[in-house]
């Protein structure tokens, strides 16, 4: 599973520089023209990080930036500010409009990797280790493989991407239409039946792989699921 990231930026080659050094760094990347596209892609696709050029069409990285900030789903989105604007005053404004990164223009393409990798070390550990763990279950994220108390697991895709979500936030309780956004795609009509059905094929692996049928995830009334402590069922 590669780490996406969604880079916005209004200059086609600097936005195809930054496509190529990022994908041939191990990275999945999603393009976008301006704010409102980018904004849209965001929603659609759920990036790992997200890089904004200041100065865009429609909605500006700064604007951008603000209406991410604001939302719930995406106050804790990883963000790199890219501008050609040096000043520190500049600086001190993207980071306080609520940027984790300020890239000033021009940058090389080592750099620009140096930046993604250490902000996803702060932020998503996980991603850059290629590991998520959780008491006695682990996901390796690049062979797309689990096991629980050392027993591999065999998963289907949206088991996994279910799973590897709740293991991101242990302890984080997601709604249904927020997994469904996450493993369907946004705007995709699917019922919420469906999470249900495809949690309780992924409980039941989990339960044959336990020698005590320990269950780590939690259904919460009228909220979702979360990843918890272990509980015998």
């Amino acid at each position: 599973m590669k780490t996406n990231i969604l880079i916005a930026d209004d200059e086609p080659n600097q936005l195809e520089l930054m496509s190529y050094n990022l994908e041939n760094s191990g990275f999945g990347t999603i393009k976008a023209r301006d704010g409102k596209n980018a904004l849209q892609l965001i929603e659609d696709h759920s990036p790992d990080l997200v890089i904004l050029d200041w100065m865009m069409p429609n909605m500006s990285g700064i604007d951008l930036c603000r209406t991410l900030r604001s939302r719930s789903e995406t106050k804790q989105l990883p963000i790199i500010i890219l501008s050609a604007r040096s000043d520190d005053s500049d600086k001190s404004l993207g980071l306080d409009t609520g940027a984790d990164d300020y890239i000033s223009k021009p940058f090389s393409p080592k750099e620009l990797i140096s930046r993604v990798n250490a902000l996803l070390r702060r932020s998503r550990p996980a991603l850059i280790n290629n590991i998520l763990e959780h008491e006695n279950l682990k996901i390796f994220l690049n062979e797309m493989t689990v096991t629980y108390f050392d027993k591999n697991i065999k998963l289907g895709p949206k088991e996994f991407k279910l799973l590897s979500l709740l293991m991101e936030r242990p302890g984080h309780v997601y709604s249904r239409g927020k997994l469904l956004d996450f493993v369907w795609g946004h705007g995709v009509y699917v019922e919420e039946r469906t999470v249900d059905v495809h949690m309780s094929r992924l409980r039941k692996a989990l339960k044959t792989a336990s020698d005590k049928s320990l269950d780590p995830i939690r259904t919460v009334r009228d909220g979702g699921y979360g990843l918890f402590t272990n509980k015998t069922i």
